[in-house]
């Protein structure tokens, strides 16, 4: 079982069994949200926020080519309803200026959705839209070192 704490891992396999233990956790652990499961991912650029979305997503039975949302800001995949859910949704707000932009996405919607799932990149960027259930991954990397380790915090 995937606790709240501080996990380390020196390579993408480790990094993607903390994904599929993330996400089998919000699976089990399912309330009876009033809307979408959302899941924000801060860390700086290329600390493994889309590596760690891209594994969720495989997880969920995601098909085909998972790619980020940095240039279209949003990315909808069909899920085969695993846990009631119907759809991933994958947003990268690093571009956005303030949560207005990311409601013109019709962002209230996805959230009301209990069907929906949302791992959203660079949540700080709209904290003020991001619902008071998500749950949260600070990444960090670092690369001094002789081998490259990633540091997930999760809340």
């Amino acid at each position: 079982m995937l606790k709240k704490g501080v996990k380390t891992t020196k390579s993408p396999k480790e990094t993607a069994e903390i994904a599929r233990a993330f996400v089998d956790k919000l699976l089990k652990n399912k309330k009876n949200n009033k809307g979408a499961l959302v899941v924000g991912l801060s860390g700086e650029l290329g600390a493994g926020k889309t590596t760690f979305t891209k594994t969720a997503a495989r997880h969920l039975g995601v098909k085909g080519k998972i790619s980020s949302p940095t240039f279209v800001i949003i990315k909808k995949y069909p899920l085969k309803k695993i846990g009631g859910y119907k759809f991933l949704f994958h947003l990268d707000a690093y571009r956005l200026k303030n949560e207005k932009e990311l409601l013109s996405l019709g962002w209230e919607e996805i959230i009301h959705g209990k069907e929906n799932i949302v791992f959203i990149e660079w949540p700080e960027n709209v904290k003020k839209a991001m619902p008071v259930s998500a749950k949260f991954i600070y990444i960090s990397h670092d690369v001094s070192g002789a081998e490259s380790q990633r540091k997930f915090r999760l809340k």
